[in-house]
């Protein structure tokens, strides 16, 4: 293959291939460089009949690209930054953080314009530990069924009266264009994002400095710093994105915000903490907060978790 040809792995949903079309486009614009994609299929995307939570793991819609980007049969993958395990391969590093879609969560439903009118015990669909947590906290009465799929898949049940309604990234949603589809935006403070959320990252064999000098531009310093406090706070937790916690960290004036979550799965007991400090120190922002949760009760409630899931 041509070495002006550059072979970036992706997932095969639709998503995943307006992200990495996203970055092909980018890339030949700037570079003049060609770019050829490459589906990958994870083991995310293949068990689909059992909640995330139960899977075990980190990692599980990662691991088989980063398997590609090792044995040099792709030369970049581009991730969503919440599917990434904050322990990379060795070799392999997110060399860019791209500028953030909105990181909010969004409210789907046919029958209801807002999430305050759902009638009680409705039935919500998501597959998401964290927005279960902060749902239940809110209204205890909700039902919640497990969500997996692709996008369209999820809206599709939906609209098809399995759920009375969803909670989904707004960030997809605006990608592929279906914000019409949103029926509310929910504030961060009502419901903390995942770590990462609404950002991709580049990721590449730290030895290939052809690769890393093409995708250079994309970085966004401070979405790359906002990022870097959550991860942080995900580290020191040791968690994957199947458990009950969450993180979002905002930048203003050279100065890092990181608000952090850890819950119960049934919304019973929610620990909320807050940090700020200098970017450069934004990952150490984020392990000081996770480590001010752990010991308010956070300790606790993780280890049962993960004890009630065999992890």
């Amino acid at each position: 293959m041509g070495s002006d040809v550059i072979r970036l792995g992706s997932r095969g949903s639709k998503l995943a291939l307006w992200q990495a079309e996203h970055v092909r486009t980018e890339v030949t614009r700037h570079t003049g460089r060609k770019v050829e994609i490459t589906k990958i299929k994870t083991t995310g995307d293949m068990i689909l009949d059992v909640p995330l939570a139960k899977v075990g793991g980190k990692g599980l819609f990662v691991k088989e690209i980063e398997e590609a980007l090792l044995s040099d049969r792709i030369d970049l993958a581009v991730h969503s930054m919440k599917d990434v395990p904050t322990d990379l391969p060795g070799g392999l590093e997110i060399v860019c953080i791209t500028r953030r879609e909105d990181p909010r969560d969004a409210f789907l439903s046919v029958k209801h314009a807002r999430l305050e009118e759902l009638p009680k015990c409705a039935k919500v669909g998501t597959s998401s530990l964290r927005r279960q947590t902060q749902l239940l906290s809110l209204r205890p009465d909700l039902e919640i069924g497990q969500l997996r799929g692709n996008l369209d898949t999820r809206i599709r049940k939906m609209e098809e009266g399995q759920y009375d309604a969803i909670l989904l990234a707004a960030a997809g949603l605006r990608r592929l264009g279906w914000e019409g589809k949103i029926r509310q935006y929910l504030p961060t403070d009502l419901s903390i994002p995942a770590i990462g959320q609404g950002a991709l990252g580049i990721e590449i064999r730290t030895a290939d400095a052809r690769t890393r000098e093409a995708v250079a531009f994309l970085d966004d310093s401070d979405t790359a710093f906002a990022v870097r406090a959550e991860r942080g706070f995900l580290k020191r937790l040791e968690g994957g994105c199947q458990v009950p916690i969450a993180a979002h960290g905002t930048i203003a004036g050279g100065i890092v915000t990181l608000v952090g979550l850890i819950g119960r799965p049934d919304g019973s007991e929610i620990l909320r903490g807050r940090r700020s400090g200098n970017l450069s120190e934004a990952e150490s922002i984020g392990v000081a907060l996770a480590e001010e949760l752990l010991s308010r009760g956070g300790k606790k409630i993780l280890d049962e978790v993960y004890r009630e899931s065999g992890q």
